[in-house]
C-alpha cells in the first residue's frame, strides 16, 4: 500500500510539478527568397521585399534562416521525454530567463535583437551593392555623456576630428580616448550643422571614453526593404536576409537552385558573428533538404562534430566570402570548409 502511494506521488510529481529547465531544439526555417504567411486568413507576403525603385531580379532556389525551438514549462516527465527523444538538449532556465527580467521583458529583447539584424542586414547588402551610407544617433543613454546634446535621428559627420560614414568609425574615433576627456562631434540636425564638445564618461564595459549613444549606419537608398517574419526574435538571421536582399538585386542566383540554409549575426559593415544552437539549426536545415550550411568562422569546431551526414559546411567570415563562395560553388568550384 506505502509502495503504491510512493509510486502515484512520484507518477503526480513527475506530471505536474515543473522543473527549472528549458529544452532546446531544431526549429522552423524559412526561405528568405519565399513567401510567408503571417495571417492564416491572409494570403502569404514575400518575405524580403523590395520597394520601388530598383531594378529586380528573379531568384531560384532557396535560402533557408534557421531557428531554435525554445520549450518552457516542462514537467519532469516531459523534460526528460524529450532529452531522451535525442532531437533535444536541456538547459538551465535561467540563461534564457533571467530571475531579474521577466518573460515579457526578454521576449521584447528579442524582438529588438531581431529588428537590428534586419537593419544590420539591409546596410550591409546594400553597402556590399555599393550604396553610399550615412551614420546617426539611434539612441541616447539616458543620464549618459550625450544624453540633452545629441538626439535621435542626428546625422554624425566627425568625431574627435575623424570623418564617420558608419557605426563602426564612430567607435574607431574613440579608441585612444580616456573617461573625462572632450571631444567634438559634428552632426547635422533638421540640415543644419553643428559642433557638439561632449565631456566621456565610464563604462565598465571598456576601457576608453564612453560616448553613451547607439551610432545606426543607414544606406542612402531612396527605396524601401520590409522583411515580413514578426515572430521570429533574435540576431541570427542577419547573414540570410543579406544574402537575399543581394540575391534579389543581383542578376544570377546565388542558390544555383538548390536549397541552402545558414545562419549568423551580421554587422552593418558585412563582418559575420557567431550564434548559438547551431546543432539544432543544422538539422532543421537537413530535415528542409538543405545540402549547404553557412557557418559563421567562430562557430565551426562546434559544427563540425554535430553535422547531419551529407550537409556540407561551408565557413564564412564576411558577407562578400559567403557571396564569392556560393558564387564558386554554383560553377562547380570550392569553398572554404570547416573541417
Amino acid at each position: 500500500m506505502v509502495s503504491a502511494l510512493l509510486v502515484a506521488a512520484f507518477g503526480l510529481l513527475g506530471a505536474f510539478v515543473r522543473v527549472p529547465y528549458v529544452a532546446l531544439g531544431p526549429g522552423p526555417t524559412y526561405d528568405t527568397l519565399g513567401d510567408v504567411s503571417v495571417d492564416p486568413d491572409a494570403e502569404p507576403e514575400e518575405v524580403i521585399s523590395i520597394g520601388e525603385g530598383p531594378e529586380t531580379f528573379e531568384t531560384g532556389g532557396e535560402l533557408r534562416m534557421t531557428t531554435v525551438s525554445v520549450t518552457t514549462e516542462l514537467s519532469l516527465f516531459g523534460a526528460l521525454g524529450l532529452w531522451g527523444s535525442g532531437r533535444y538538449a536541456l538547459a538551465p532556465e535561467e540563461e534564457f530567463y533571467p530571475p531579474d527580467r521577466t518573460p515579457e521583458e526578454v521576449e521584447t529583447e528579442n524582438r529588438e535583437a531581431f529588428e537590428t539584424s534586419q537593419s544590420s542586414a539591409e546596410s550591409a547588402a546594400l553597402r556590399y551593392l555599393g550604396y553610399p551610407t550615412r551614420v546617426s544617433v539611434g539612441q541616447v543613454v539616458a543620464e549618459g555623456p550625450s544624453d540633452g546634446i545629441l538626439e535621435p535621428g542626428d546625422e554624425i559627420l566627425r568625431v574627435h576630428e575623424s570623418e564617420t560614414i558608419d557605426d563602426q568609425q564612430v567607435q574607431d574615433a574613440l579608441t585612444d580616448t580616456a573617461p573625462g576627456d572632450e571631444v567634438s562631434v559634428v552632426i547635422s540636425r533638421d540640415g543644419d550643422e553643428r559642433t557638439e564638445t561632449i565631456a566621456l564618461g565610464s563604462n565598465e564595459d571598456r576601457e576608453r571614453g564612453f560616448l553613451g549613444i547607439v551610432p545606426v549606419t543607414e544606406p542612402e537608398a531612396d527605396f524601401d526593404i520590409d522583411i515580413e517574419l514578426s515572430e521570429v526574435g533574435g540576431p541570427s538571421a542577419g547573414l540570410i536576409f543579406a544574402l537575399a536582399i543581394v540575391d534579389k538585386l543581383t542578376e544570377g542566383s546565388l542558390t544555383d537552385d538548390t536549397i541552402i540554409a545558414g545562419t549568423g549575426e551580421i554587422s552593418s559593415d558585412g563582418r559575420v558573428g557567431p550564434i548559438g544552437g547551431i546543432q539544432f539549426k543544422m538539422t532543421a536545415a537537413k530535415e528542409e533538404g538543405a545540402s549547404i550550411f553557412l557557418v559563421p568562422a567562430d562557430n565551426c569546431i562546434e559544427a563540425v562534430p554535430n553535422a547531419p551526414d551529407g550537409l556540407r559546411l561551408v565557413r564564412v567570415e564576411t558577407l562578400e566570402s559567403a557571396i564569392d563562395s556560393l558564387e564558386s560553388l554554383a560553377e562547380g568550384g570550392e569553398a572554404p570548409s570547416c573541417s
